[in-house]
C-alpha cells in the first residue's frame, strides 16, 4: 500500500489498483504504465508540479501524451508565471519519487488543476505512488478528494 491508496481506502473511493514490472530504463512513465497496463493513452495522467510567481507550488494532472501549458496553468491559477519546479522540490513537497508522483495522499497539499479533457471519461488512470502502480479513479472523485479546479492547461 502507498498513502495514496490507503488515503482512497479511509474516504470508501472506489478505484481499481493496477501494478505493473516498471522498466528503469524507461523515462517515459505514463507512456509505459498506458501499454503495461493495456488502456488507451488518453485514459492515463500525469502529475506534473510548477512553481506559481517563483514561489507556491502547484499540481496539474494532464494526459500523459500532452504537454502542459504554463501559460495556461498560470492564468487558472491567478499567477502572473509559472515554471515547472525542480526534481528536488517535486520530491519534497510530494513525498513521491518522480515517476511516481501521485497526486493523492501529497505531503503537503496543494492547488490543483486537472486538465478538463477528464471531464468526459468515466475513468481515468493516475500514479499510486511508485513506479510501477498506477490507480483507476472517476475523474469526480479524484476532483472532489483533491478539491481540485479542472479546466483547460495543456499546450
Amino acid at each position: 500500500m502507498t498513502p495514496a491508496i490507503d488515503l482512497l481506502v479511509k474516504h470508501n473511493i472506489t478505484h481499481q489498483v493496477h501494478e505493473y514490472k516498471h522498466d528503469p530504463a524507461c523515462q517515459a512513465y505514463g507512456l509505459e504504465a498506458a501499454e503495461k497496463i493495456g488502456v488507451p493513452i488518453g485514459l492515463v495522467f500525469k502529475t506534473l508540479v510548477v512553481k506559481l510567481d517563483g514561489k507556491q507550488l502547484a499540481v496539474a494532472i494532464i494526459p500523459v501524451a500532452d504537454k502542459l501549458s504554463l501559460k495556461a496553468i498560470a492564468k487558472a491559477s491567478k499567477a502572473k508565471k509559472a515554471v515547472m519546479a525542480e526534481a528536488i522540490e517535486v520530491q519534497r513537497s510530494s513525498g513521491y519519487v518522480l515517476g511516481g508522483v501521485s497526486p493523492l495522499a501529497q505531503k503537503r497539499q496543494l492547488f490543483t488543476i486537472i486538465d478538463s479533457s477528464c471531464a468526459q471519461l468515466a475513468q481515468m488512470y493516475v500514479s499510486g505512488g511508485r513506479r510501477g502502480l498506477d490507480i483507476e479513479i472517476a475523474p469526480t472523485d479524484l476532483q472532489r478528494l483533491l478539491n481540485a479546479d479542472i479546466t483547460s492547461i495543456t499546450a
